[in-house]
């Protein structure tokens, strides 16, 4: 329905932000594109709200791997609105697929007031700040985001807690003393979880209650997967194509059952975009393959895997 009334009126901005969020929802990488790439032909730089097509589009561009154009689209962007938060996210995507942490660092830092004043949008850019800075290593600068802007207010978010649960896995991955940090998350993860309306929600509160070592909301968690199966709402097909196959694998991964970890992700992870996220939040599930394939004594899975990181990055 959005599409058609996107195509019938393409300058309908809402209807095309609407349906933008709901192809990055359900993982749609060519619609991201394509569904903002139809209505561009209708809109000019002299329209209110241009800065924002930019924006939404250069994000469709990055999610289907056309990095210079992306970059470009959103700079473009930026000239005509230095405040539109999905244009600087949009930058930090191609920066991170193409690993240019360095310069994605410098890029956030370079106008720190244009991206986080008013903005409901900043968390997550402040998260990809810390995984720019976890990239080069340097742990500590990560830990201060994630205290200070990701989630130091404890926000209960669903947006805002996917992030401090990704950012808190990566760390753990890489066997990082997290403290007492994941306790409150799990807390705040406990307080919601009941519905079970979104796998990919679903999947980082596993995290948090495995990090928390929450057994039994962990296994409650799960049992609440199965309910959502026999269902059969929307989100049944997430659960069933990823969320499941995933939350059993973290689940098995904080148990030390590494085996089993590596047998649901390698299931899943070539259609991972089914249930939702961006390239670079659906990249937890192959970091934490090459930690379960090193932990099992996987040497040949766990290069090979690291081996396929090194060559997709672009020249």
């Amino acid at each position: 329905m959005l599409e058609d009334l996107a195509i019938a009126n393409p300058r309908d901005g809402l209807a095309l932000q609407v349906g933008h969020l709901v192809d990055f929802l359900v993982g749609d990488s060519r619609m991201l594109r394509d569904r903002i790439g139809r209505a561009l032909p209708s809109w000019s730089p002299a329209a209110p709200g241009y800065h924002a097509v930019l924006g939404m589009h250069a994000f469709g561009l990055e999610e289907s791997g056309q990095y210079g154009r992306a970059e470009d689209t959103a700079r473009c962007s930026l000239d005509l609105n230095p405040r539109n938060g999905w244009s600087w996210h949009a930058v930090a995507h191609v920066m991170e697929m193409q690993d240019r942490r360095r310069d994605g660092v410098a890029w956030f830092r370079g106008d720190l007031p244009a991206w986080t004043g008013d903005s409901f949008f900043q968390v997550h850019n402040w998260w990809h700040l810390a995984l720019f800075h976890l990239g080069l290593g340097e742990v500590d600068e990560a830990l201060a985001l994630f205290d200070g802007p990701i989630w130091g207010a404890k926000s209960d978010m669903a947006f805002d807690m996917v992030d401090a649960a990704a950012l808190l896995w990566r760390l753990h991955l890489r066997g990082v003393d997290l403290g007492e940090r994941w306790a409150p998350l799990a807390d705040a993860y406990e307080a919601k979880i009941d519905k079970g309306t979104y796998a990919f929600d679903d999947a980082h509160a596993m995290m948090a209650f495995v990090g928390a070592g929450r057994t039994e909301a962990a296994r409650a968690l799960l049992d609440l997967q199965r309910q959502v199966l026999a269902g059969g709402r929307d989100n049944a097909g997430f659960v069933r194509d990823v969320g499941l196959p995933v939350m059993e694998a973290l689940h098995a991964f904080g148990e030390g059952r590494y085996a089993l970890t590596l047998d649901r992700l390698r299931d899943v992870r070539n259609r991972a975009a089914r249930f939702g996220g961006s390239h670079a939040q659906r990249d937890v599930i192959d970091l934490t393959i090459i930690e379960a394939a090193a932990r099992n004594g996987d040497l040949p899975l766990r290069d090979a895997l690291l081996a396929e990181r090194a060559n997709a990055l672009p020249v």
